[in-house]
């Protein structure tokens, strides 16, 4: 008999956890170029202000003995590595990873124009097998892309062991409204405006129904945050964000 093969699940199909990825990466293959256009269409702008307030608690430094260095993961078009570089006014190295190459080919288009253009450098990778050595960041940022890791748990561990002692972890992740009025709101919204929205303007609503599955599968803010301290992880915290739709994890490795 063939051993039972792990399962997952994408949107609302049970899928084997070696297939997750591949379908995760067509998703976002589809939708590169009109990734950032969607986003503010489905949050009003407002996932600009998250974005903004994770770089503000990280507070990269504007100088030092050394560079410091950043990981931002699934961070393709670079919208937080733009943030992190201009918050340390140029000070601060962002390597980008992104195991999608249309994502990091956008991002590597649009760093052309930035601020600093030299301080960041743009890498295919795998968060569940990272090619860099151990204890070689100061930071490891991952915004809206922690969920679409098929192994969790081994992503932590490896961001876990590429940070150096004292090294900042944080996460922005999606989590579900906790005002029953709000919740009702966001769950019609999610699922009657978003994927129409998303053919319209992508010309495919299959990828933006996903999104929205897999928002609803991701474990709530304590059990994530408990997963975090699993792995290693020190001083574990957890900030809601309007109303609980957004939430910023954050830890250390000491």
């Amino acid at each position: 008999m063939s051993e039972a093969r792990e399962t997952t699940h994408f949107g609302e199909r049970q899928v084997a956890l070696e297939d997750k990825q591949g379908l995760v990466n067509a998703v976002f293959h589809g939708v590169a170029d009109r990734y950032d256009l969607m986003n503010d269409l489905m949050s009003g702008g407002i996932h600009r202000l998250w974005k903004d307030a994770m770089v503000a608690r990280l507070a990269p430094p504007k100088g030092g003995r050394r560079p410091y260095r950043v990981l931002d993961m699934a961070g393709g078009t670079g919208d937080i590595a733009e943030r992190i570089i201009n918050a340390s006014v140029g000070y601060a190295e962002v390597t980008v990873a992104d195991i999608n190459p249309d994502m990091l080919r956008v991002g590597e288009e649009r760093a052309r124009k930035w601020r600093f253009p030299a301080r960041v450098e743009f890498v295919a990778a795998n968060a569940e097998e990272l090619p860099f050595a151990d204890e070689s960041f100061d930071a490891y940022t991952i915004a809206f892309g922690i969920r679409n890791v098929p192994r969790i748990e081994k992503a932590l561990k490896q961001a876990h062991r590429v940070l150096r002692r004292g090294g900042r972890f944080l996460c922005l992740e999606f989590s579900q409204a906790d005002l029953p009025v709000l919740s009702e709101i966001y769950k019609v919204f999610s699922d009657r405006v978003i994927p129409p929205m998303g053919r319209l303007v992508t010309g495919d609503a299959e990828p933006y129904q996903y999104l929205v599955e897999s928002i609803r599968k991701f474990p709530k803010p304590e059990q994530f945050a408990a997963m975090i301290a699993k792995t290693g992880f020190k001083r574990v915290t957890h900030t809601a964000y309007t109303g609980n739709i957004v939430a910023l994890h954050a830890a250390w490795k000491l």
